[in-house]
């Protein structure tokens, strides 16, 4: 595929797709229920697909029984860590293999034409952001994710939780699943405003943005304090009525699905004709600026509401170079003395 047929790339190689990202068709006004319906399935297909299919694999195959984990124990928790592990070094590593190793496209359709690998810095433990970024994700916020499931299941496990079955209230869950992606992207803003507060960008969330150009493994390289809270929105299911098959759809959203903003990509080519969209822009323009976009891919306009949007064009740029100014010339005028 030729990606400047959809994009352009500036002086430094740096590409930008054509067309400015969008929120959400539910928000464009006039509402147009043909962009809507276009818009439906990539809504689905392929990654919440995806994440509600790991999600049954794991409750209805994978997990201990749930007598065992109506006691929290080592020998579940070292289980559960496993098969976290695993699952997110086979697809974090896919993506990895194929797309950074063998870089079976190159740099077709990359925002930052630049290889981490190549790259090496202070920054990052032994230099390689490819080695601290694995360490971090498998050894640090993979450990957290698994303390937040085993308190999740042992909750549902002694009927802490409301368990609701599907066979009786199945509107209520798919209701639930249908509308997470939402809260999923609320709950990540106001996470994500707060730990970019100045002690907690300067000591937590800064590990993170140590990845200006990131990869698949940068997806969780993160702080334990950032971590933790990040992927304890799991923990919400257990405040409403639910299901362990919600949960997971919720825990492997934030878990696997983090991926999404951290490919590098804008599409993954699968065959000569044939790509998947990576949704990977905006959060790419977080990393890039620090101080845009710290929602989702637009599915909840909260950026829009907040004037912290920016849709890859020149005018977003300087309404961005505008808000900056502003916030350097209210920091002048505090630190300037009163006559």
């Amino acid at each position: 595929m030729d990606d400047m047929q959809y994009g352009t790339r500036d002086k430094r190689g740096n590409w930008t797709p054509s067309r400015p990202v969008q929120v959400a068709p539910i928000w464009h006004r006039p509402f147009d229920l043909k962009k809507v319906l276009a818009w439906l399935p990539s809504y689905f297909w392929p990654w919440n697909a995806f994440h509600m299919a790991t999600a049954l694999l794991w409750v209805l195959v994978l997990i201990p029984s749930w007598d065992s984990l109506q006691t929290l124990s080592f020998g579940n928790y070292f289980y559960l860590y496993a098969l976290n592990a695993v699952g997110i070094i086979a697809f974090f590593g896919l993506f990895e293999f194929v797309w950074y190793v063998k870089r079976r496209q190159g740099n077709r359709f990359k925002y930052n034409p630049k290889f981490p690998s190549e790259h090496p810095s202070d920054v990052f433990w032994f230099k390689s952001q490819n080695i601290d970024n694995f360490i971090r994700s498998v050894f640090v916020t993979v450990p957290l994710w698994t303390v937040v499931e085993i308190v999740m299941l042992w909750a549902y496990a002694n009927s802490w939780a409301v368990w609701l079955p599907w066979t009786t209230h199945w509107l209520w869950l798919s209701f639930i699943v249908l509308i997470w992606p939402a809260v999923h992207e609320t709950y990540f803003f106001f996470l994500h405003r707060a730990i970019h507060w100045g002690p907690l960008y300067k000591y937590i969330h800064s590990v993170h943005h140590n990845s200006i150009n990131p990869s698949p493994y940068s997806s969780l390289s993160m702080h334990p304090g950032e971590g933790f809270p990040y992927m304890a929105e799991a923990w919400l299911h257990l405040l409403i009525p639910s299901n362990p098959v919600c949960a997971y759809f919720t825990l492997h959203q934030v878990g696997f699905g983090a991926i999404n903003g951290h490919i590098g990509f804008e599409l993954l080519e699968t065959t000569e004709n044939h790509a998947i969209e990576s949704h990977s822009y905006l959060h790419y323009l977080h990393h890039k600026y620090f101080e845009v976009n710290y929602g989702g891919d637009g599915l909840v306009p909260l950026d829009k509401l907040f004037g912290t949007w920016h849709d890859g064009t020149k005018e977003s740029d300087e309404r961005m170079k505008a808000r900056f100014k502003a916030k350097k010339a209210r920091a002048n005028a505090k630190a300037t003395p009163a006559e």
